[in-house]
Order: structure tokens, then C-alpha cells, then sequence
């Protein structure tokens, strides 16, 4: 029910011309025209994407999401990397190639650190881009995710767990669960 709504209110706000939803329908637009290839070699059963394009896939999510960070987002810079002590990069100087190199490194980095997830390793690695791979493990004094204790029991039952991670400072954000909802849709596999 909820999932019909949020798409409804898509559709709405795409015919009323409002430029966020465009870019968001850009995106789809993207990604239909980068499987379409696959989609007319197979005529009953298009095939799975490779590791390789479901990376590619999530970096392209994440561009779209996170935006340029400039000076003003210090201290996170390119598309989205938070800065680590005794980095030097600048928001001012930065390339875009240097950014999207950083945006593989850290997508690579969390990937790494969910191996033992199978299938959806990709899926919890765009998600601890966003909100810190601690929020989702756990830390001393956090408890592990419920998302993740689902997975570790053999739970893929994992949609409303998943959207649960659409808040700031405690309110739920439209624009993060719009987020939340086309990374779910695009990268979690049945």
C-alpha cells in the first residue's frame, strides 16, 4: 500500500513539472536505456546483472542522490566522501574523476565489509555509504541493526527494515525514503 502511494505521488509529481522528480526520472531513464541491451538479447528471461554492473549501478545511484559537495558540506567532499583525518582533499580543487574514484574506493570499502551477505552485499554497502557502516553492525554501545539480525537468520523479508533508514536527527525525510525506496528497488535481488 505504502510503496503504491509513494509511486502514485511520483507520477503526480512528475506530470506537475517539478525538477527534483525529474532528475529522479532522468535516473530510471538511465537505467531502463543501460538494460534495454540486455533486455532484447534475451526474449523470455532477461538475464542477471553482473557484480560489475550492480557496482556501476550503485555508484550511478549514489552520484544521483548525494550531489557535488562544495566547501559548504565540509567536512564531506566529491560525491559524498566524509574526510578522515590526515586526508588533504579540497572541495575546491577536486576533479570529478578524483571524486568518483573516491566514491568506488569507499563503495568498495563497505562492500568489503559485508562479504558473507551474498546477495545483498551491494544493497548494505549503498546503504552504509549513506549512513555509516556502524549504524548498521553496530558498535559498543549500539546494537546491531535489525536489518542485519533479519539477514543473519535467513529473513529476506527485509523492505520495511530497510526504509526504516529515512531519518535525520530523529524526523522522517521524504527525499531520503525516496532514495531509500529506488536503491531497494534497483539493487535487491529476490
Amino acid at each position: 500500500m505504502r510503496t503504491r502511494k509513494l509511486l502514485r505521488k511520483e507520477g503526480k509529481a512528475l506530470r506537475s513539472g517539478n525538477s527534483n522528480h525529474r532528475t529522479l526520472a532522468g535516473l530510471a531513464v538511465a537505467v531502463l536505456l543501460m538494460l534495454c541491451p540486455m533486455v532484447a538479447e534475451a526474449q523470455n528471461h532477461p538475464p542477471a546483472m553482473t557484480e560489475v554492473q550492480r557496482f556501476n549501478l550503485a555508484v550511478e545511484i549514489i552520484k544521483h542522490f548525494e550531489g557535488w559537495h562544495t566547501v559548504r558540506n565540509y567536512p564531506y567532499v566529491g560525491w559524498g566522501h566524509q574526510l578522515q583525518p590526515r586526508e588533504r582533499y579540497s572541495a575546491r580543487t577536486m576533479t570529478k574523476a578524483q571524486g568518483d574514484r573516491l566514491l568506488r574506493q569507499d563503495l568498495m570499502k563497505f562492500y568489503r565489509m559485508f562479504d558473507g551477505y551474498g546477495k545483498d552485499q551491494m544493497l548494505l554497502a549503498v546503504l552504509a555509504y549513506n549512513v555509516g557502516p556502524y549504524a548498521i553492525l553496530g558498535t559498543g554501545k549500539r546494537p546491531r541493526s535489525t536489518l542485519l539480525r533479519k539477514l543473519d537468520a535467513g529473513n529476506r523479508n527485509i523492505f520495511h527494515d530497510y526504509m526504516r533508514f529515512c531519518r535525520y536527527k530523529g524526523r522522517k525525510v521524504k527525499s531520503i525514503e525516496r532514495r531509500r525506496y529506488v536503491e531497494f528497488s534497483l539493487l535487491f535481488i529476490q
